[in-house]
């Protein structure tokens, strides 16, 4: 039985437990909306996260470290680590310079640096089998002409992956340089360039000593994906003028070459037809008309 309560300046108040338990019903309605819609709001901002992972081309970033410098995070969200290698002469002397082709966020990725007077490397532990994608980032600071600083990086120590690189021949001084080298990892198998080689859980890059100067790395970082996740450098000044320049030179050396008359294939053949009369041909239809018209006519007559 429901009961009615009147206090004093305000309306009757029900106390019944059926409105108890509707009070309780609205209340819990409301809090299951308010989770629901909390989920799928938590579900739309991941699947936003997504896109935008997607659309600014990162994949999975397996290692990274910045080569002689500290820890640092670049503009794609990439963690570098401090370098901890015991090998080789650490340097920062880039910092003298403003390094050109990256924002100046990331200029310290090309600023730091770690070289050696013989061969060195680094060990990169991988994950898994895959496709990846290994990033060397490299910058000239110190010199101002080609062939003072040449050597060759190559892959668990059988595959070489980049051939006398000679950086300020490449860009110059001063400029950002990204060396993309794809390989794959299939049950303990490493493949890059159609080589192949047995791998343990990690690949060892090394930087080959050569007669010219000492070899050196910026930073290097490696991630699990195609090429086409990794985000590139912009173009160099005047590249894509140059590009464009010869795709238009070369429709026009297309446009201008004669254009050929399409020949025949096989022997040739006499045509039956070339030597034909077309008197000879039509005889047998005005004969025809000939006997017709008279009969025609006597028809006609009856």
């Amino acid at each position: 039985m429901a009961l009615q309560t009147t206090l004093p300046g305000h309306s009757p108040v029900w106390t019944s437990s059926q409105n108890m338990l509707t009070v309780c019903g609205r209340v819990f309605a409301n809090m299951t909306f308010c989770f629901c819609h909390r989920k799928r709001m938590l579900f739309l901002l991941c699947t936003i996260l997504s896109l935008i992972t997607k659309s600014l081309g990162i994949g999975e970033v397996v290692w990274a470290v910045n080569c002689g410098g500290d820890a640092h995070t670049d503009i794609n969200g990439i963690r570098y680590e401090a370098d901890s290698l015991k090998v080789g002469i650490s340097s920062d002397y880039g910092k003298t310079l403003m390094v050109s082709r990256v924002v100046a966020q990331d200029q310290i990725l090309y600023q730091t640096e770690r070289y050696h007077m013989s061969t060195f490397g680094y060990d990169i532990p991988l994950n898994g089998d895959g496709e990846y994608v290994l990033v060397l980032k490299f910058c000239e600071v110190w010199f101002t002409s080609p062939n003072q600083k040449v050597f060759d990086v190559t892959l668990n120590g059988e595959h070489t992956v980049v051939d006398e690189l000679d950086i300020y021949s490449k860009v110059g001084r001063g400029v950002a340089h990204d060396e993309l080298i794809e390989f794959t990892i299939r049950s303990g198998k490493l493949k890059v360039n159609g080589e192949t080689s047995k791998i343990n859980s990690k690949l060892l890059v090394e930087f080959m000593k050569g007669d010219y100067d000492n070899p050196k790395i910026n930073a290097i970082y490696l991630m699990k994906g195609t090429i086409d996740d990794i985000p590139k450098l912009p173009s160099l000044p005047g590249t894509e003028t140059s590009r464009e320049e010869e795709e238009v030179d070369e429709e026009e050396e297309t446009s201008d070459r004669p254009s050929k008359a399409r020949r025949p294939s096989g022997p040739k053949v006499k045509d039956p037809y070339a030597s034909d009369d077309t008197s000879t041909m039509l005889l047998p239809v005005i004969m025809a008309l000939g006997a017709f018209i008279p009969l025609l006519f006597c028809l006609c007559k009856l």
